[in-house]
C-alpha cells in the first residue's frame, strides 16, 4: 500500500512541516489525565484548561519548545509522619502538549478553583499582494 503524502500533490509546496506535524500529533499518547478543554473565546483568541485539582501552582510548568505549548505537573510527596487508611488520590504526573501554529501566542495562565486557563491569541496575518517581474532571458 502506497503512503499518501501531502508532498505528493505538485502544487503543494513548502507543506513538508504541516504533514510532520500531523505525523507528531498521530504518535503522541492520548492518555486522558489530566482532563481538559479547549473553547475559542473569540474570532482570534482561545482558552485551553485543564483540571488539576490538587496541584498548587509550584507544581505546575507551563514552556513552549518549538512550537509546542507543555504543561507539566508533578505533586511534591509531603506525605511523611501521615498515616493513610485508604488512598485513592493518587500523586501522579502529567504532561500535556498543544502544537501551536504560526502567529499563535500564548496569554496568561491563570488558577483558580482547581483548573488552570491558559490563555492564547492569533495575530491576523496581513494579505500580501506581491507582483512578480518577468525579465527577458
Amino acid at each position: 500500500m502506497t503512503k499518501l503524502s501531502l508532498g505528493a500533490a505538485p502544487y503543494l509546496l513548502g507543506f513538508e512541516q504541516l504533514e510532520r506535524l500531523l505525523e507528531r500529533n498521530a504518535k503522541s499518547g492520548n492518555e486522558g489525565y489530566p482532563p481538559f478543554n479547549i473553547e475559542q473565546t473569540s474570532d482570534n483568541s482561545y482558552r485551553i484548561t485543564l483540571a488539576v485539582a490538587g496541584f498548587s501552582q509550584r507544581d505546575l510548568a507551563i514552556t513552549i519548545e518549538d512550537r509546542q505549548l507543555v504543561i507539566r505537573g508533578r505533586q511534591h510527596d509531603e506525605t511523611e509522619g501521615r498515616v493513610f487508611l485508604h488512598r485513592g488520590i493518587a500523586a501522579r504526573q502529567f504532561q500535556r502538549s498543544f502544537v501551536l501554529a504560526d502567529g499563535v501566542e500564548v496569554g496568561e495562565a491563570v488558577m483558580e478553583n482547581g483548573l488552570l486557563h491558559v490563555d492564547l491569541t492569533r495575530a491576523e496575518p496581513e494579505t500580501v499582494v506581491q507582483t512578480i517581474q518577468i525579465r527577458k532571458g
